[in-house]
């Protein structure tokens, strides 16, 4: 095969009957098996796997990358993509079984003309995750059990299944993309990934947030991130542990947030998540530009005799390059000290979400501009100062009532 139209990537970890049921699907495409290949970044060394495969590479083009590494999402995604030899890389994961008309539908309605997009495809079922203590015999349903539900959902109504359809969403969705973007079942093209280097951060060490931090960086490069037509999938059944998926996304939205300190990741996370974001984000904006009289509020992280101290609601200026903004708040100058070189940190966040862990601050000083925010944002910063600090200090005119 050269030059395949599709390569669909899948990540791969002790997924076997899952993935059986994955490789199936693709086999039943109406897209031709010469026009794609399936490229697996399997981060284990699994005979059981190897043998599955066999199973099918008399009809369908698998490459698999092995390498026994820890799972990690972004790495094993990585692995495939960097193989790839299609025109358009379709990220799947090993759990989404496609419908029939999936990748022909994909190809013919958003890529053969060689358009610059990157596709969000539909995938229903998520309430179907199970909790991981009643065992992973919830795996073991036979392929003609979602082929008798792609009959019926090809006959329903399926924008409602996918709340990112939903009427709901649409206003965030217009407003933060990225924000949307989910590697359950996606689509970009390969020139623009090599163009932009658009590979997943691997810094991403747990569960969440690295599809949606990788959607922001495509976005960046003026790429359109739009919903797919009749390019929809089957979340599989399986065992997962919520109370540790909830710990792992805490500590990935920390590290997605100090990456990209940006208001409206702040109030997604402050606040409830995006649709709230999307209501909040201009009364948001509004708030702060009256709190900070024209400049921008921020934190700022110092080293003081030995204790880490942050400063919340500092006034800043604007970003000096590709550096952090400039410190004008003199009464940073007082707590810190006047070089702005020995500060570990200036981030422009108003302080609603932090990218640091629980107690991981000695001390931290709000200042009297977040005072003069409305209540409910002001509230939201004083708990979260206080949840990173072991001790919180507010100047008089920010004491919280």
């Amino acid at each position: 095969m050269t030059d395949p139209k599709l390569s669909i990537v899948i990540p791969y970890k002790q997924r076997l009957r899952n993935i059986k049921v994955v490789f199936t699907s693709l086999l039943e495409q109406s897209l031709d098996s010469s026009e794609f290949e399936v490229v697996v970044g399997a981060m284990e060394y699994d005979p059981q796997f190897v043998e599955l495969c066999r199973e099918f590479t008399d009809r369908l083009r698998i490459v698999s990358v092995l390498t026994a590494e820890d799972w990690n999402t972004s790495r094993a995604r990585n692995l495939g993509i960097r193989h790839a030899t299609g025109q358009v890389v379709v990220v799947l994961d090993a759990d989404v079984a496609l419908a029939p008309q999936a990748l022909s539908n994909l190809w013919e309605r958003h890529y053969q003309h060689g358009q610059n997009v990157c596709v969000q495809g539909q995938v229903f079922g998520y309430d179907e995750v199970i909790d991981g203590e009643v065992g992973d015999d919830v795996e073991a349903h036979p392929y003609s059990v979602y082929r008798d539900t792609f009959a019926e959902l090809a006959r329903s109504e399926r924008a409602s299944l996918d709340p990112r359809w939903s009427p709901a969403h649409a206003s965030a969705f217009a407003r933060f993309p990225w924000a949307y973007v989910r590697t359950g079942f996606m689509a970009l093209p390969a020139a623009t990934i090599h163009r932009h280097g658009l590979l997943l951060d691997e810094g991403f060490k747990g569960w969440g947030a690295e599809d949606q931090e990788w959607g922001l960086r495509i976005s960046r490069t003026g790429t359109p991130i739009v919903l797919g037509q009749d390019t929809y999938g089957i979340h599989l059944p399986h065992a997962r542990d919520f109370a540790a998926q909830d710990q792992s996304a805490n500590v990935t939205n920390r590290y997605y947030l100090a990456k990209w300190p940006r208001l409206e990741l702040e109030l997604a996370l402050a606040f409830g998540g995006w649709q709230e974001a999307d209501r909040q984000y201009p009364d948001a904006e509004r708030e702060l530009a009256r709190a900070g009289a024209g400049h921008r509020l921020g934190v700022v992280l110092g080293t003081v005799g030995g204790a880490r101290v942050l400063v919340v609601g500092a006034l800043l200026g604007d970003e000096r390059g590709d550096g952090p903004p400039a410190v004008l708040d003199p009464e940073v100058n007082a707590l810190l000290g006047p070089d702005a070189r020995a500060y570990e940190g200036v981030l422009p966040l108003a302080g609603f979400a932090l990218p640091y862990a629980d107690a991981e601050i000695d001390e931290c000083h709000v200042l009297p501009p977040i005072a003069r925010l409305a209540d409910r944002y002001r509230t939201a910063v004083h708990r979260e100062a206080e949840r990173v600090a072991r001790k919180t200090l507010f100047a008089p005119s920010a004491v919280p009532a």
